[in-house]
């Protein structure tokens, strides 16, 4: 993407000066926009304006510091210029990468929701609303990474969220406690093992946990969460599996959910450098505190998908179907959409 305009980033370098920071840094801004037309049916067949627009905003900085360590900013703006997210890394050479988070931010096992290869968007995100529950960690708290030198293919992360729930924080602020939860801890493991064969060179296997402390005076256990998954890639073709569950730790009510599961598989071919095609599919279970008072919801997605980039410019195209969609059984979340996306970058 074009850069639109340069500013000094003083203010950040101010603000690392304590650190020794060698040099002033850059702050560029690039842009996008997605365009789409959405047709739904079955039970989320609805009436009004199909016609859809996001806007995309990204401001990001770097800098160097006297030891050779770097920084960089990033600060996101969705749709409708909403913020997002802003994320500080450090990368420390040899002693690893430290990343401060505030907002969505795909730390820890959130980065591993669904690995699963695409020609444009996962199973579930390609504009119909499948309620599906997936894991997510610290990843949409403020939190704190520290990512591990890789070492024979291997990469660790370790990441804390202070308190569980609380919303994002202004500086030199304090968030609100959320009544039922601490801290929150994540840990995951990416492995690019090539087993000196060519045929493997493209395997991915990765694996990931979460634990959050629930406090006994809100009659709630420990919240946990886990996720693992390989994917391979084998020329123009892309497979994948994955398996997440999350152990919710409520015990209120018999028809509070206990657990959630999840099976997804991908499979994506590169017809060539501009074209793809792909087709996923994601299972999910809940079950329920009580099972004779409510029995397991089982929930299936199919997406298939396509996309053509040219230039700066891609069109992308996706039908997706949902049964028992939000784990409800009635007849109006078995439902089905197409979106048609048109995206431009600057």
């Amino acid at each position: 993407m074009n850069k639109l305009t340069k500013v000094g980033l003083s203010a950040l370098c101010g603000s690392l000066a304590a650190v020794s920071a060698a040099k002033a840094g850059d702050l560029t801004v690039t842009g996008g926009v997605d365009m789409s037309w959405m047709s739904y049916g079955g039970g989320s067949a609805v009436t009004g304006n199909p016609i859809g627009m996001g806007s995309n905003l990204t401001f990001k900085g770097d800098g160097e510091l006297d030891n050779g360590w770097t920084y960089s900013l990033t600060v996101a703006l969705l749709n409708q210029a909403a913020y997002s997210n802003t994320v500080v890394n450090l990368d420390m050479g040899s002693l690893g990468k430290l990343n401060f988070n505030q907002g969505d931010s795909g730390n820890g096992i959130d980065a591993f929701d669904d690995k699963m290869p695409t020609a444009w968007e996962e199973t579930w995100g390609a504009g119909l609303g499948t309620g599906v529950y997936l894991v997510r960690g610290v990843g949409p708290q403020s939190n704190v990474q520290y990512t591990f030198p890789t070492m024979g293919g291997i990469t660790l992360t370790a990441a804390v969220a202070p308190d569980m729930g609380s919303g994002n924080v202004n500086d030199l602020g304090v968030g609100t406690t959320a009544d039922n939860t601490g801290a929150g801890y994540d840990g995951t493991i990416n492995i690019n093992p090539t087993f000196g064969t060519e045929i493997l060179s493209g395997l991915n296997i990765f694996a990931g946990g979460h634990y959050t402390e629930h406090y006994a005076t809100a009659r709630h256990n420990d919240r946990y969460e886990a996720v693992g998954g390989i994917t391979l890639d084998i020329g123009p073709v892309s497979l994948g599996y994955a398996t997440s569950g999350v152990s919710t730790g409520k015990v209120i009510t018999t028809t509070d959910e206990d657990y959630y599961k999840n099976h997804m598989y991908g499979v994506a071919f590169n017809i060539n450098d501009d074209l793809s095609v792909s087709y996923g599919k994601h299972e999910s279970q809940a079950g329920y505190i009580n099972a004779g008072t409510k029995e397991a919801v089982h929930m299936e997605i199919e997406s298939y998908q396509i996309a053509y980039t040219i230039g700066g410019a891609s069109i992308r195209y996706a039908s997706t179907d949902v049964t028992n969609g939000s784990y409800q059984t009635t007849t109006e979340y078995d439902k089905d959409a197409r979106a048609i996306s048109v995206s431009l970058a600057f």
